[in-house]
């Protein structure tokens, strides 16, 4: 079971726009689509640029270096030229008084997780 650290507040996350935060001395670019946060290593697996500066379309953060893809939910590549995954971390969003809190774990999401979430996340759509 992963720790969870305090990233940010939901409201410092800009919709539809990464956002760079550093927790626990990982860096990391943030997505917040509605209320679901994604955490995805901000550096590209291919140039070793952040990745909090590129576009995001839907679950998609975009390198501004080469254009290389990368699909948040999963950290796999979507096109060249990067060919390796980018780490991903587990997000919660919790309410403390007035605040809505996003927490990261801080370790990045095993291979089993990745799936685990993206098969509920399918069962839930059908």
């Amino acid at each position: 079971m992963s720790n969870f650290s305090r990233a940010c507040t939901l409201d410092e996350i800009p919709s539809g726009q990464a956002f760079a935060v550093t927790v626990d001395g990982l860096k990391m670019a943030l997505v917040r689509d509605g209320d679901t946060v994604y955490a995805i290593k901000n550096a590209c697996s291919h140039a070793d640029v952040a990745l909090s500066e590129g576009e995001v379309s839907g679950c998609t953060l975009e390198c501004w270096l080469h254009g290389s893809q990368f699909d948040l939910r999963t950290g796999e590549p979507l096109s060249p030229p990067a060919t390796a995954p980018v780490p991903i971390f587990a997000t919660r969003v919790r309410t403390d008084g007035d605040e809505t809190i996003v927490e990261v774990a801080t370790t990045p999401m095993t291979v089993n997780e990745i799936s685990d979430r993206h098969n509920r996340a399918a069962k839930d759509a059908s």
